[in-house]
């Protein structure tokens, strides 16, 4: 007799504009196969702002958020997390007794990537750009004890709110311009916000001042700056790593689980990354 498929109860996505590139789908379909969550399914959509309201309508177990949906969420959820508020973007809606809850599993993902490349405390660091994600590293250096911070950025106008969410953490701010970096760079870490081929320019005085680097790109991997400072022999986070831990706590967050498989969507994100790098697309 033909084993019987398991009826699909449970769906959640990914949502975002653009969508298609997403590793979501991947970590987080590896998570349910782990866990035995066969009733489970993963989606990715293609959603702007305007049409977040109308996901929302839907019967979801959980909503993973991309660019440009975080602070919209904030906005249309009936409960936002401390967290999700003070770092000014929601990337996870969860249902709850029929209300929608905003939460922010960026910062765990930041904070664990960096233990994991060996950054357990802080005392100051410098991030290049200013935005959502800049907001999140900040956060996250706040828990690793960082009291003062540097955004290096392009136009310093764009990044006064940002700024205030380090303020709102207890961060002692500064905002320069890019151009300024390589007189910056005595610090503890240094995050790269930027494009792959945006922070090109910056390479050799990152990669010669001996400080470790988390590089919120993973694909295609290795960036060059995250080249310039292996081939120094620094320490390089990847955004990867990032990646891979906010899906954890989203999957957490969804199922209600505590046993989130890390390993398995490790490997199965590795294993995508390494298919796209080899010309196969996403998948």
């Amino acid at each position: 007799m033909a084993r019987e498929e398991p009826r699909l109860t449970r769906r959640a996505a990914v949502l975002g504009s653009p969508i298609r590139h997403s590793l979501s789908p991947v970590l987080h379909r590896a998570a349910y196969a782990a866990l035995g969550l066969e009733e489970w399914a993963y989606e990715a959509h293609e959603c702007a702002e305007d049409g977040l309201a109308g996901f929302l309508a839907r019967p979801w177990a959980g909503l993973s958020l991309t660019m440009p949906l975080k602070r919209t969420a904030l906005k249309l959820a009936d409960e936002c997390s401390e967290l999700a508020v003070r770092v000014g973007g929601a990337n996870t809606l969860v249902p709850r007794d029929g209300r929608w809850i905003a939460d922010n599993t960026d910062v765990y993902g930041i904070v664990t990537a960096l233990a994991e490349g060996g950054v357990h405390e802080l005392d100051e660091l410098v991030v290049l750009g200013g935005g959502a994600t800049a907001a999140s590293a900040l956060a996250a250096a706040a828990r690793l004890g960082a009291s003062r911070a540097v955004l290096a950025v392009r136009t310093p106008a764009r990044a006064v709110e940002t700024a205030e969410v380090g303020e709102r953490f207890g961060l002692g701010m500064k905002i320069a311009t890019l151009e300024e970096l390589p007189a910056l760079l005595d610090t503890g870490l240094v995050v790269s916000t930027l494009p792959g081929e945006g922070a090109l320019p910056f390479t050799g005085p990152v990669a010669e001042a001996g400080v470790p680097v988390f590089d919120v790109v993973y694909s295609p991997w290795p960036t060059p700056l995250a080249r310039a400072v292996l081939e120094r022999g620094g320490t390089v986070v990847s955004g990867y790593a990032m990646l891979l831990h906010q899906a954890v706590r989203q999957v957490e967050l969804m199922t209600a689980r505590t046993d989130v498989p890390v390993e398995a969507m490790r490997a199965a994100g590795e294993a995508e990354l390494a298919r796209r790098l080899r010309g196969d697309g996403p998948a």
